[in-house]
């Protein structure tokens, strides 16, 4: 946590920050560890505040590391104006992304002689490269996806709603530590697979269906993602040729990511194929993001993004292919930038389309 409160500051003097309130729940886990659901911290060059009220007194004094005095208030917003007259700052800078525009209004009104300046990226872009805990953490998660799909895999069967795989994955999730899905467990089946985010519903399963899982796990604050597809009996001709193409887009796109690299040119390598089997309109989404605290961070792999990999960045790779009324196919890893290339986490999960 040190590391990152040092490396906080330097970014706040490249962007001439003098005082910074840090709100965004994310960000304030990444730099103290709390996963409490009401903090805040102040930082300045030579104070870190941990702002929060009696609730999390405990908690704080547990989770918050030394590096930060903690602070009672009774709100974060009334905190931070109070905090922040010790500091005699003459400008709060605050996450222009997170703060809605009634808190603006209420800082605004409580701070008396400094200015409010806004500002993004500041701790997000600290957040790009993972650290070795993070990254055992999102293998962790990556574990914990593939032994849930093997778990439910052998009950998807005709007659099954959407909903019932869906809940059922969780729960093997959370039989393996997980403190909850990623986000809500798609599981798209038949012409509903042509919904790229098709939230698991009441459809049943039918033969001949293919069937879009899309699911994660939730392990220690942090977030896995997989997408794997299936079939219920033999696919047709035509599903059979679209994973094909899918998994070709899939695997030439993993091949390029390595540090150096464009988020553009790994988004470019996975759109090139599909293109060239004449299917470029039916994949209108990038081929994937990064992944960590939040399930949707940066990077984002899309085409013309010119920010290129590093060395602990984690990202997902799923191009796919989606046809209104007849169905749609995705096929998604999560990937680890390394020094040397990269390390595909979710590779104990098959990416043959599996017939049930």
């Amino acid at each position: 946590m040190k590391q990152r409160l040092s490396a906080l500051r330097k970014a706040m003097r490249r962007a001439g920050v003098s005082a910074f309130a840090v709100t965004n729940r994310k960000n304030v886990h990444y730099l103290t560890g709390f996963t409490g659901s009401a903090g805040a911290c102040l930082i300045s060059a030579r104070s870190a505040v941990f702002i929060t009220d009696f609730r999390y007194r405990s908690q704080a004094a547990k989770q918050v590391p030394p590096d930060f005095r903690r602070a009672e208030h009774a709100s974060p917003v009334q905190g931070i104006a109070k905090e922040l007259k010790k500091t005699r700052a003459k400008a709060l800078a605050f996450e222009e992304s997170h703060v809605v525009h009634g808190v603006f209004r209420q800082l605004r009104k409580l701070i008396k002689g400094a200015r409010l300046k806004p500002v993004s990226g500041l701790v997000e872009g600290l957040r790009l490269c993972k650290d070795a805990g993070e990254v055992r953490k999102l293998k962790q998660g990556a574990r914990v996806n593939g032994e849930a799909l093997s778990e439910i895999s052998a009950s998807i069967r005709p007659g099954r709603a959407e909903s019932d795989v869906a809940l059922n994955l969780e729960t093997a999730m959370r039989r393996r530590g997980a403190s909850g899905a990623s986000f809500d467990t798609i599981v798209a089946s038949g012409p509903r697979s042509a919904l790229p985010h098709g939230i698991a519903s009441s459809r049943k399963l039918k033969p001949g269906d293919l069937i879009t899982i899309d699911f994660g796990a939730v392990v220690s604050g942090y977030h896995a993602d997989t997408t794997r597809v299936f079939s219920l009996g033999k696919p047709s001709p035509k599903a059979d040729k679209i994973y094909k193409v899918v998994l070709e887009a899939q695997m030439t796109a993993l091949e390029a990511v390595k540090p150096g690299v464009s988020c553009g040119d790994v988004d470019k390598a996975a759109r090139d194929v599909i293109e060239a089997h004449g299917y470029g309109e039916a994949f209108g989404h990038g081929t994937g993001h990064g992944v960590g605290l939040d399930i949707h961070e940066a990077p984002r792999l899309g085409p013309g993004v010119k920010e290129e990999l590093r060395p602990g960045m984690v990202v997902t790779v799923e191009p796919g292919i989606y046809l209104p009324r007849w169905g749609g196919v995705r096929i998604e890893d999560m990937v680890l930038v390394t020094e040397r290339g990269k390390e595909v986490l979710t590779r104990s999960i098959t990416k043959e389309l599996v017939v049930l």
